[in-house]
């Protein structure tokens, strides 16, 4: 089968208000203040298609304006949203950030969208999904009906699903998914809450024991745990490979969207057949092009990968 990708997760818009001064968290501050698509899924959805993968987006949005035009900037990408269903309300989720002056997240709050569009779309068709693409990219947070419906359908089908948390509340309380995943990528907040040692406090040598220890504990196959400016650390249990990767040089406009992009360009190494440490060293690439745009995801994606000598000798391009 060709690659492709069906990427199960949430569409959010988020209210963006960037400081132009040193943010004052009680104060009056003055910027500017923007709507972006995003969410976890879609953003990865986005990039996916962004960087030339068949990309097909199962999702929902509001029967609105706004809604339509989620759906009409995915399309302008040729991501397939076949499986983006319309509600009449609360299909996308609402998220409020404040970024300050440096471009890095000051406080935000989250409002959820009611997923049981989704549940009835997985539900009615699930199967010709997960059936019909090669890969499964799952926000492993939706719920837990989502989440064990996609994964048991993924196993009979033997098709590899990776994992990106959300809020990280399904994960916990049934920790079992965790064996059907092939990759879980998070950063080292939820990491911490994951394996309960503030990974990215350790040394190398105790961070390869945590994350060892913690896959064998849980039955997950490989994972990458992101670390801020201090890059990422990565392990897979099948291969006994462990290892870490520092972050490229960027000029920092907008960190929002940044752990979707990592986990984007990771999976799509991981896709095309990289080895865990070079799909991760593509998913810093993908992280800092992000980093540096005012947007959730970078419109370059392609030309950068195109140009990168890094990327094009890694994919063979």
């Amino acid at each position: 089968m060709s690659l492709s990708a069906a990427v199960i997760g949430t569409v959010f818009i988020d209210c963006k208000g960037f400081a132009r001064d040193a943010y004052i968290p009680t104060g009056r501050n003055l910027g500017k203040i923007q709507f972006v698509h995003g969410g976890v899924g879609r953003n990865v959805a986005e990039n996916l298609a962004r960087m030339g993968l068949p990309t097909r987006f199962v999702s929902s949005v509001d029967a609105t304006g706004l809604g339509q035009e989620v759906i009409d900037r995915l399309k302008g990408t040729n991501a397939d949203t076949q499986y983006v269903a319309s509600a009449e309300q609360e299909g996308m989720g609402m998220w409020l950030a404040v970024l300050d002056q440096t471009g890095d997240l000051a406080g935000s709050i989250s409002q959820m969208p009611d997923l049981s569009t989704m549940e009835r779309t997985i539900a009615e068709h699930g199967d010709e999904i997960v059936r019909s693409s090669s890969h499964i990219l799952l926000e492993l947070d939706l719920n837990a009906g989502i989440s064990k419906t996609v994964l048991e359908l993924a196993r009979r089908h033997g098709k590899p699903v990776y994992g990106i948390p959300g809020n990280l509340d399904v994960v916990l309380n049934y920790p079992e998914l965790m064996s059907s995943l092939s990759c879980f990528i998070c950063n080292h907040v939820e990491a911490e809450r994951l394996i309960g040692v503030p990974v990215h406090e350790l040394e190398p040598d105790k961070q390869q024991e945590a994350l060892f220890a913690y896959m064998r504990q849980s039955g997950l196959s490989s994972l990458v745990v992101t670390l801020g400016a201090e890059g990422s650390v990565y392990a897979n249990a099948e291969t006994g490979e462990f290892g870490t990767q520092a972050v490229f040089p960027v000029v920092v406009q907008d960190t929002s969207g940044a752990g979707d992009a990592f986990f984007s360009g990771t999976t799509m190494g991981l896709m095309r057949g990289l080895s865990l440490k070079d799909a991760v060293v593509c998913g810093t690439k993908v992280a800092g092009w992000t980093i540096e745009s005012p947007e959730n995801n970078c419109l370059k994606l392609d030309a950068l990968l195109q140009s990168d000598e890094t990327i094009r000798t890694l994919l063979k391009l």
